[in-house]
């Protein structure tokens, strides 16, 4: 949020906007007012509809990073979900300015007049601003090495808090909250390497942090760790008694 707030770029692409508007005045806003109830109109309207857009496009940045790994995605979900509260919104803003009668049909109508426009102004937002939100993308959490050498060996985008590591053949798999890399590392020297990140071995090719595991699951006499994100990673016999004794409150 603070990315959007702080950039005179996104300010004077608003004022820009919003002037437009004002003196064009579009979908008949020039025959049925005055140029100051005019203006008023469009910087009511858009800052409106800007804000709610930019709230549910950083709200859906953060909350869907596990299943959508591209941040550009993520922000138009967001935006195209914001199309029904900016439909009201575009509603109540008429009933003020212009005492126009509304109902849940006329709100549904604005909505989905809205999604085209949602989309466009998420892409270009996203376009103007690139260069500052892949950078912001690319950054890792202020904690994501700390104590934990191994995601110093992956991407900055995929450097995030340790899920679980597993061997994939030659290489080891590291799974964080921001994504998943092939390390051409050893599997022990991967364990060694998660520093001071709590968890726990429970297979000869799995590895797990105590903070990502949601609970313990036994189906047909094999035993599981079942993590945050779903993942279920199954537990070997030489491991099942300290997987239990380590894991018994969950």
């Amino acid at each position: 949020m603070r990315l959007f707030t702080a950039s005179p770029r996104f300010w004077l692409t608003f004022g820009a906007i919003v002037l437009i508007f004002a003196i064009t005045g579009p979908y008949g806003t020039s025959q049925t007012m005055g140029p100051a109830e005019r203006f008023g109109y469009w910087l009511s309207l858009h800052a409106v509809t800007w804000t709610i857009a930019i709230t549910f496009s950083v709200l859906a940045e953060i909350l869907l990073r596990r299943p959508i790994m591209s941040m550009f995605w993520r922000m138009m979900t967001g935006s195209i979900i914001a199309a029904l509260p900016i439909g009201l919104a575009l509603t109540l803003l008429d009933l003020g300015f212009l005492g126009t009668a509304f109902s849940f049909t006329d709100i549904l109508r604005r909505a989905i007049f809205a999604v085209p426009l949602c989309a466009l102004f998420c892409l270009l937002t996203f376009l103007a601003m690139r260069e500052k939100i892949v950078h912001l993308e690319a950054s890792p959490p202020a904690h994501a090495s700390a104590g934990a050498p191994i995601l110093d060996r992956l991407k900055p985008q995929n450097r995030g808090e340790l899920i679980r590591l597993s061997v994939q053949d030659h290489y080891t798999e590291v799974v964080t909250t921001r994504g998943k890399e092939l390390v051409l590392l050893r599997f022990a020297d991967a364990i060694r390497e998660t520093g001071a990140t709590a968890g726990l071995q429970v297979h000869r090719s799995h590895w797990v942090a105590d903070a990502q595991v949601k609970n313990l699951k036994r189906d047909n006499g094999k035993l599981f760790v079942v993590m945050k994100d779903g993942a279920e990673i199954p537990v070997s016999r030489t491991f099942q008694s300290a997987t239990r004794e380590h894991y018994a409150g969950r």
